[in-house]
């Protein structure tokens, strides 16, 4: 078992990597009453294209799979997963993001009971022709659903226009046509491929003692037969430098328009240490360009073009990346002339300042610090940061060694005016 010591954030991580390729994480937190676990695997959406183990060939399976694998798991022979994890007092969840599938419980009691339900239950699939047949109706519904939040399609109208190839800009759950096409065979195939213990991770944040968890999932594993781990084989279109589409605008049942300016990332070939200095100064040259004490947050409240709905972010992942700053307004043209205005005096004259950083700096630490009082947030983020060969706990002390330099390289990643699209939501006629 090695043993990591954060000093800055007094904080001690537990890790060791069994035999058969997992990796076990544990985090104690004294005073804690609540526990959280995560079991995650390295399989989210953008996952379509790869070759199967044993196999030598690529295959390409249908949009939505990963999601749709997700909610199978859940569903046994002998009946619905939830409810064991609900006798046993603790709260079962799962998610499937563009990069990543996690299945996830929290409880306060019998944790070693509900740990145990969790290894053994995405250890053991259970699909049948019947039951995936079944569960695409339910899914379908889902996907419907989702098609009527305004901010979901914003969100996603604004990466299919970024996008012309990465299946980055395909739906989560994929279309209701997609998932029509999917069968056992292929959760399987899926299955085999991705849930290995070699492409997992275990994490345990809360009141538990590190030696005794990881001593009880090695005692779980070792009763259970593997594969010798394989590297595992992805394909991913090549993604034009070029954004897909310059703008377009969706008709929706919203009393105000909303609208979304993308950025495309230009340099995605990054990982560990790399990325997280770009992702942090990314981050931090939005603070600054947009945060409430910007000059364009002040012109844009007082002006009325922005309400409380107003937010931008970053996100990067290996192959893909964007930034997006957007709104609720009644004036999206203005609105978006400002946010340009913004972005072209930032290209033409660089304004960060040391003191600049030092503030956003100072504001960021302080968020991360409050937001590891979240044992959610903790496990949430810890495998997303592993799998791209960064640390959680690296955050501070990246942050503190930033410069002005590297808030300048980071924007000039995502900065291009020809790598910039807006996306618009107006309100139907029927709203108007």
């Amino acid at each position: 078992m090695k043993k990591i010591q954060f000093d800055t954030l007094q904080e001690t991580l537990y890790n060791e990597k069994l035999d058969n390729g997992l990796d076990v994480y544990v985090l104690p937190k004294k005073g804690f009453s609540k526990t959280f676990v995560t079991f995650t695997t390295k399989y989210g959406s953008i996952d379509q294209s790869f070759i199967p183990r044993g196999g030598t060939e690529e295959i390409t399976v249908p949009d939505g799979i990963a999601h749709f694998l997700e909610h199978k798991m859940f569903e046994k022979e002998d009946g619905d997963v939830f409810q064991k994890f609900s006798v046993h007092g603790a709260s079962a969840n799962a998610f499937t993001s563009f990069t990543r599938t996690s299945y996830l419980f929290s409880a306060t009691d019998n944790l070693y009971e509900n740990a145990e339900i969790l290894l053994d239950f995405v250890q053991e699939p259970y699909f049948t022709e019947k039951t995936v047949e079944k569960e695409k109706g339910i899914i379908a519904q889902e996907i419907t659903m989702y098609d009527d939040l305004p901010d979901w399609r914003l969100y996603y109208g604004t990466i299919e226009n970024l996008m012309q190839q990465h299946p980055v800009r395909i739906d989560i759950a994929g279309t209701v046509e997609s998932i029509q096409d999917i069968t056992a065979e292929h959760l399987y195939t899926c299955y085999e491929t991705f849930y290995h213990p070699s492409n997992m991770v275990f994490f345990v944040v809360g009141a538990v003692d590190p030696a005794e968890m990881i001593d009880f999932v090695k005692k779980n594993q070792s009763a259970k037969s593997f594969k010798d781990p394989e590297t595992i084989v992805r394909r991913f279109p090549e993604e034009p430098a070029t954004i897909a589409t310059v703008e377009r605008k969706l008709e929706m049942d919203v009393l105000k328009p909303k609208l979304n300016i993308g950025m495309k990332c230009n340099k995605t070939d990054v990982q560990g240490e790399e990325m997280l200095i770009q992702e942090l100064s990314s981050n931090l040259v939005l603070d600054i360009l947009f945060g409430r004490s910007s000059e364009f947050y002040t012109k844009a409240y007082n002006e009325g073009l922005i309400d409380e709905s107003f937010s931008y972010d970053f996100s990067l992942e290996h192959g893909f990346g964007f930034a997006m700053v957007g709104s609720d307004t009644e004036e999206p043209e203005k609105l978006e002339a400002l946010i340009r205005k913004t972005m072209d005096e930032a290209v033409a004259t660089w304004p960060v300042t040391e003191d600049d950083l030092n503030r956003m700096r100072k504001k960021r630490i302080g968020q991360f610090m409050r937001s590891l009082n979240s044992p959610e947030y903790i496990a949430n983020q810890f495998t997303r940061y592993a799998f791209n060969g960064m640390n959680l706990f690296d955050v501070v002390p990246t942050l503190e060694k930033l410069t002005v330099e590297d808030l300048h390289n980071a924007f000039q990643t995502f900065s291009a005016e020809s790598g910039r699209t807006v996306f618009t939501i107006i309100p139907s006629e029927k709203v108007q």
